[in-house]
């Protein structure tokens, strides 16, 4: 915030910087091993009294002043010039906190290149002894470098307590700063091996040069040991967060950690077979494959160091977005823009949105993301997600995928800076307006309370269904529609009906035949274990045929029924109608009736993931937001989701999340399906409304379904209001994980906060399906709910005690025969129309609102008064 940095969108700052430094730390690390190698080999020549070598370290001594002192010099001030444009903030600190050690250094720099000149120049000329002296200086000097160095640089990933104390030597002697020296100064003698190649496979003498090309081995294979042990002596030296975050947390270090120990054995072998094996004239090319390993290796280590850091630049004080720790507050309060000293637009405005999004772009992103270059390409890393989805990971950044660091700025921020990415990615910054759904006409039921005998009553047990429907990329739900029926003869005291009688069911011919529009039966044998005829269901039930007795609740069931929203004329209507006769066994018609048997594939997934909708622009899982998706769990969780759909076999969510509404078991320490849906969603959608729940779920009236369209909703009662906010709802799942012992759970819940208790230990845990929100916390009958009663955080104890299973006090009628389906309570109406919702009650009592009600329940033939109910109290 207090300076500015380079523009390079190509490239990015990571990237220059990376390439820049990789380039001098080779060369420098070299500079300090051939150190010693020179010394050494001018011994070993005096010992041996053997001319040619002594020679030959003469040439590689010119060899190694140019590349060290020229190519080095120029390398090392380019790195001091990239992080000064590229991270002035962590430069800042650096060159402020360590400038005694920084001092120290170029003291003993200096003392190098003075020691290298002389060595260089009065080869030769001077005493033996004094000249070998002159050259222990310099290896003396080049490890001195290293030491002051190696501690400033370790300080960056492990500062221990110098975050509290700013003290110079508590950042030097880091908890890293010994293996860290032993690691490297392995790899620099490890290097020097490596360019004696070079000059030594130049030795015109037959004997001297594979003398000298075995003699440089000992400089690769002699700090091998050395190399392995420092390397496991870093790694366990780490503190925890560093740790976990190379070995487990980061997208690349895990990998690179485990290629680094195997690279340096082939480099190892690789020399072995250049020295003792490979013809002369082969060497070059070997050599060269050789010197890009030994770059690799310590590129690779450099990266590890890099990416162990984040999301900081200085490991808990400083982000990687250059701002400081105990600043974070201070800048989401009062905003980025505000707070950075050298941007010119402090207020967004519609005019200027995309503009201060590039401003804030430079500011956090830039450091490590580039625009269509090299480094982590914004247009690859965002290119699954809308912009509505970038402010949603925005939102959320930081908090699970730690190798981020979370957004530094307001929600007007978040917004600006999705909109410049969606417009690099060219990508819509408004999502395209739902398509409004429209009435369309259903035929009600005749129903004439002076002749008629019987009441038939059909309802389905979920006020809305909601299915994926790309079976040939993944099925996060079996289809299937579970419609219930009563049938009640009409008297004083009415009698439920269930022998001698058979109910049968037909849908509407223009849904009849569902395996035209969704790939489900292809896959049914693989998802549900077997063979299923088209247009049938798992419990082998098509869309026309007979229910079958429930005991228990006096009613009768139709389970399962593949039902879906599509007709055949093209057109999407969540609500395809069914009509249900009850007959004699000789076949009379008793009664009928219809019912709406809500499904919906509106899935809001395209609203985060790019692809758009499958069908008529309204509905379904496109299969690029289907792959979108699939990429994202691949990525997160190192699966290879993509690689079974690849092979024909595409997943089921709950093979591997159990669901009690699917039926599946656990499996391992895999959270349960909507545990690990909600939980992980709840970290990137904050807020106390229902604005998340309607992101994903069709309820809201900003969708084509509109599925929430009951009595609650005219009385303003939202999703919060029984399920309690998305972090509620997530960490009443969630917590019963934990007890089951889930780890994954805790890490999900690590970030969210209760709203509808306070604190953590009252969240009451959950199971889904089984533990919804129970009816009486706010119900008791004797008098209305309080305005602000909520069923959030009260769950029905089991799934008997859920609403769908409910009876009247009498053991005898289904709650919801009367007063409908969850979501869809009577009177419900929405975009479709309120005949279409309403069925029931305008078939029986000619207007819309629970079975019952001014005292008309038409099971009884006699005149009710309004509070003579023996189902339960009434009350107006």
């Amino acid at each position: 915030m207090e300076y500015p940095v380079w523009w390079l969108p190509t490239f990015s700052g990571g990237f220059i910087i990376a390439c820049m430094a990789i380039i001098h730390v080779f060369i420098a690390h070299f500079a300090v091993g051939g150190g010693f190698f020179l010394v050494l080999t001018e011994r070993k020549g005096y010992a041996e009294e053997n001319p040619e070598i002594i020679a030959y370290v003469k040439r590689h001594t010119k060899f190694f002043l140019l590349l060290t002192m020229v190519a080095g010099g120029l390398t090392g001030v380019g790195i001091w010039f990239t992080i000064g444009l590229l991270s002035p903030a962590a430069t800042s600190v650096l060159v402020h906190r360590f400038a005694f050690g920084w001092a120290t250094e170029w003291v003993f720099f200096l003392g190098e290149i003075v020691a290298l000149v002389i060595y260089h120049y009065r080869f030769g000329k001077m005493s033996r002894r004094d000249h070998m002296i002159v050259g222990w200086f310099y290896a003396l000097f080049a490890f001195l470098s290293l030491f002051v160095v190696n501690g400033i640089i370790t300080m960056m990933l492990t500062p221990g307590a110098w975050v509290e104390t700013q003290s110079f030597w508590d950042g030097f002697w880091n908890p890293t700063f010994w293996p860290s020296l032993w690691l490297r100064f392995a790899i620099c003698l490890i290097l020097a091996g490596l360019f004696a190649f070079i000059t030594a496979h130049r030795i015109a003498d037959t004997a001297t040069r594979e003398e000298m090309i075995r003699y440089a081995v000992r400089f690769v294979a002699f700090p091998f040991v050395l190399l392995v042990a420092s390397s496991v002596w870093y790694i366990m030296a780490l503190p925890e967060a560093q740790f976990a975050m190379i070995l487990t947390k980061s997208a690349q270090t895990p990998q690179l950690v485990k290629i680094f120990l195997p690279l340096s054995v082939a480099l190892l072998i690789g020399v072995l077979i250049y020295a003792y094996i490979t013809p002369q004239k082969v060497r070059p090319a070997l050599l060269g494959v050789l010197l890009l390993v030994g770059l690799g290796q310590i590129g690779m280590f450099e990266w590890i160091r890099e990416a162990g850091r984040r999301p900081y630049m200085i490991h808990s004080y400083m982000w990687s977005s250059s701002v400081l720790v105990d600043q974070t507050e201070a800048v989401r309060k009062d905003g980025m823009l505000a707070s950075a000293k050298w941007i010119g637009i402090n207020k967004i405005t519609d005019e200027n949105l995309v503009a201060a999004g590039k401003e804030l772009y430079r500011i956090q992103c830039m450091g490590c993301h580039s625009l269509n270059g090299p480094m982590l390409p914004i247009d690859r890393v965002a290119a699954g997600l809308t912009r509505h989805g970038m402010t949603v990971q925005l939102t959320g950044q930081g908090k699970l995928r730690q190798f981020m660091p979370p957004f530094l700025g307001n929600k007007e921020e978040i917004k600006a800076l999705s909109a410049y990415i969606a417009t690099v990615l060219h990508k819509p910054l408004e999502e395209a307006p739902v398509k409004e759904p429209h009435v369309e006409e259903v035929a009600i039921p005749e129903f004439n309370p002076e002749e008629d005998e019987y009441v038939l009553l059909a309802w389905a047990t979920e006020g809305m269904n909601t299915i994926s429907d790309n079976y040939s990329k993944f099925t996060m739900q079996i289809p299937g529609s579970t419609i219930r029926a009563q049938l009640f003869l009409r008297d004083e005291v009415p009698e439920i009906i269930t022998e001698d009688v058979t109910l049968t069911y037909r849908i509407e011919n223009a849904f009849s035949t569902p395996s035209e529009h969704v790939s489900f039966w292809k896959y049914a044998k693989q998802l549900t274990g077997k063979e299923l005829p088209p247009d049938t269901g798992v419990c082998d039930k098509n869309l026309i045929g007979t229910f079958t007795l429930e005991e228990e609740n006096r009613a009768f069931v139709a389970c399962s029924l593949p039902v879906f929203p599509y007709s055949n004329d093209g057109t999407v209507n969540p609500y395809p109608i069914l009509r249900v006769e009850a007959r004699t066994s000789d076949g009379k018609l008793l009664a009928a009736t219809k019912v709406a048997v809500p499904v919906s594939t509106e899935w809001g997934c395209k609203n985060c993931h790019d692809g758009g909708w499958r069908v008529d622009g309204i509905a379904g899982i496109s299969d690029k937001a289907a792959n979108t998706i699939l990429a994202a769990h691949d990525k997160i969780n190192g699966t290879s989701l993509e690689e079974k759909v690849e092979r024909g076999t595409p997943p089921q969510c709950q093979s591997c999340h159990e669901s009690p509404r699917a039926g599946k078991d656990a499996k391992r320490d895999i959270l349960a399906f909507s545990a690990a849906i909600h939980g992980w969603h709840a970290n990137y959608m904050e807020g106390d409304s229902e604005a998340a729940c309607m992101s994903c779920h069709p309820a809201g009236p900003n969708t084509n379904t509109q599925a929430m369209r009951g009595l609650h909703v005219d009385r303003d009662i939202t999703c919060v209001s029984c399920h309690g906010t998305m972090a509620d709802h997530a960490l009443s799942l969630l917590k019963a994980e934990q007890e089951k012992g889930k780890p994954r759970a805790e890490f999900l819940m690590a970030d969210l906060i209760p709203r509808a208790s306070v604190p953590l230990a009252e969240v009451t845990p959950r199971e889904a399906w089984v533990n919804e929100p129970d009816c009486s916390a706010c119900h008791d009958h004797e008098e209305l709910p309080d305005s602000d009663a909520s069923a959030a955080n009260k769950w029905a104890e089991g799934s008997q005690e859920l609403y769908k299973n409910k009876k009247d006090e009498l053991d005898a009628v289904m709650c919801q025969a009367c007063h409908g389906a969850t979501h869809a309570l009577y009177p419900a109406e929405n975009g479709y129309g309120e005949d279409r919702n309403n069925i029931a009650p305008l078939q029986y009592q000619k207007f819309a609102a629970p079975l019952g009600s001014q005292g008309g329940c038409v099971c009884h033939t006699e005149e009710m008064s309004v509070y003579d109910s023996a189902h339960h109290p009434i009350i107006e």
